[in-house]
């Protein structure tokens, strides 16, 4: 793994920031942001379009607390229904086990407005941190994570800039490399198949990574398949077929993750097909009970526990000052499995 310099940490933001952005007191910021009091239209979206732009987010709990935060660290993840994520809250709880932390989970739908909805109200409890997947964000949600003068862990990517910490893997590289093991092996066909690719990010990355990869070798993604449903089993069946019946001389398919590629897996040995001697597969994020297969699926691993421990021990060591700076940078390296799916001469 490895770091970089730290950078300071920033302060909370306050209602006299709010007012003097706006122009307005202090009290009528007040009125706007609880939504009381008589204040015209035009001073109520002045006094929310600088509260927004500043990432300035009320505070629930001032007045009902002592403490200007509590023990909770908000965690905002994309997906409950995708295996990567439990093993994340995991590693996560295994840290903040030890301490008085307390994780509470927000869960966006890899929906950037959904995303934003979620923060404000988290951040409006004043959590002693946040861990929140990704890097991209939309421009509210990045200025309330800069406003909210408390630790903030972006995890499972490290291909772009972070509001603060980083904890995660290189996508691009992990593309890269799983290229340049499916060439070496020999095959020259490729098809791709990945669901919610226009949200997802990192598997975007992963891609991008990927054809860039095949192109040094002169090579490309001959065919692909969408799906913007949610990654399961049956769905990578589903892909898995359409794919083959419109170019049945692939000779090997790259999934974005290892649900679908699993479900392609089980349709395609049902086929009686050759894995991988007529037709090789891999996926990516290296899912635990999917060693009980009939054949091991080609993936790579991110480290998921290792990322929610990383992260979680960040916020825990600012919160209890050990670490006064902030800014750390830890990237995991991907790791390879190559199973049975991946043709080794």
């Amino acid at each position: 793994m490895t770091q970089v310099p730290p950078i300071p940490p920033r302060r909370q933001l306050t209602l006299r920031d709010v007012s003097e952005e706006s122009g307005v007191s202090e009290m009528t910021v007040s009125r706007v942001l609880r939504n009381r009091g008589d204040v015209s239209e035009a001073t109520r979206k002045k006094v929310q379009e600088a509260a927004k732009r500043m990432g300035y987010v009320p505070n629930k709990i001032a007045g009902a607390l002592a403490s200007s935060q509590v023990n909770l660290v908000a965690v905002i993840i994309p997906s409950l229904s995708n295996m990567v994520f439990p093993e994340v809250m995991t590693g996560i709880s295994e840290v903040l086990d030890n301490t008085d932390l307390q994780p509470v989970v927000g869960v966006t739908n890899y929906r950037p407005e959904r995303e934003e909805d979620v923060l404000y109200e988290m951040l409006s409890w004043r959590p002693s941190g946040v861990i929140i997947a990704g890097l991209e964000h939309s421009d509210a949600s990045r200025a309330m994570l800069r406003a909210s003068g408390i630790p903030v862990v972006e995890i499972m990517d490290v291909d772009g800039e972070a509001v603060d910490s980083v904890v995660g893997i290189s996508h691009r590289r992990a593309g890269r490399e799983m290229a340049n093991a499916i060439v070496k092996q020999g095959y020259e066909r490729i098809g791709f198949l990945g669901t919610k690719m226009p949200l997802d990010f990192r598997a975007r990355k992963r891609f991008e990574g990927f054809t860039e990869a095949l192109a040094k070798t002169g090579l490309e993604v001959v065919a692909q398949e969408f799906y913007e449903g949610g990654s399961a089993l049956v769905k990578g069946r589903e892909m898995t077929e359409a794919i083959l019946s419109r170019d049945p001389d692939l000779d090997f398919l790259y999934y974005s993750n290892d649900m679908i590629g699993a479900g392609g897996l089980l349709y395609c040995l049902e086929k009686g097909m050759d894995v991988p001697g007529r037709i090789g597969m891999a996926g990516f994020n290296g899912v635990e009970f999917l060693r009980g297969l009939p054949k091991q699926l080609a993936t790579m691993d991110a480290g998921r526990a290792e990322i929610g421990r990383a992260a979680a021990q960040i916020i825990v060591d600012r919160t209890t000052g050990k670490d006064t700076q902030g800014g750390k940078r830890i990237e995991l390296t991907p790791k390879l499995q190559p199973g049975d799916t991946l043709r080794r001469y």
